[in-house]
């Protein structure tokens, strides 16, 4: 716990506005304590949500730091370029996939020679 941020329920009280408005910034939070024991955090929405939607992704995806490892040595290694495009993923599940078209578009090269002007 951080001290500068860790204070008793009644100092809160006296100063929750001041409170409520420094954990709007990202990363601060204080922890509220009862008779020298923590008893709550209070953190802004945006914080809480995020810390929520990640809680909902490790649940999901248990594994995931396993994959990103994975991947992270997949593109170090340049292993990622064997694997399937999203367009060989959908065609698999049976979704259509736009025929590519045969005209590139790029930036050209050459420089243009200027026109006449216009009197």
């Amino acid at each position: 716990m951080n001290s500068k941020t860790t204070i008793s329920i009644s100092e809160a009280r006296k100063k929750i506005f001041d409170i409520a408005e420094e954990v709007q910034r990202p990363g601060n939070y204080y922890t509220f304590t009862e008779n020298g024991k923590p008893k709550a955090v209070l953190m802004s929405a945006e914080e809480f949500e995020s810390w929520e939607e990640t809680l909902e992704v490790s649940r999901i995806f248990p594994d995931l730091d396993k994959y990103i490892k994975a991947a992270d040595r997949a593109v170090k290694s340049g292993e990622y370029k064997k694997w399937p495009t999203l367009a060989d993923v959908m065609s698999n599940y049976g979704f259509v996939v736009a025929d590519k078209s045969k005209k590139k578009y790029e930036v050209g090269s050459k420089v243009r020679k200027q026109g006449k002007k216009r009197a």
